[in-house]
């Protein structure tokens, strides 16, 4: 579940897009400046075959982030989170019994 929220936030942000277009338009702009010592047919293999490999380079960075993602420290958090909800609950029915004696008490 943490998986799914962290990878659904990474895909929302973006930032494999961008980093994809990016690199075509650096690819872009180099076939540009250098366009006297390539073809056009060069040019436009090059600029399509140099995307796809970003793109695939984006692909596997972001496999990478999801494999290496650390759930020990959401576990830890969880299992803070439940403890506390467990001692809050004590503490209230010691409140309660506290009172509660009291109350005889002054009867």
């Amino acid at each position: 579940m943490n998986v799914e929220k962290f990878s659904n936030r990474l895909i929302s942000s973006n930032i494999t897009n961008t980093y994809v277009a990016t690199a075509f338009f650096a690819t872009l702009i180099y076939f540009t400046i250098n366009s006297n010592l390539y073809t056009p047919l060069e040019i436009l293999l090059g600029v399509i075959l140099s995307t796809i490999f970003f793109k695939g380079i984006a692909n596997l960075m972001f496999s990478l982030v999801i494999a290496l993602f650390n759930l020990k420290s959401q576990e830890e958090e969880l299992a803070f989170d439940k403890l506390s909800t467990k001692v809050d609950g004590l503490l209230n029915d010691l409140s309660l019994q506290e009172s509660k004696l009291k109350t005889m008490n002054s009867n």
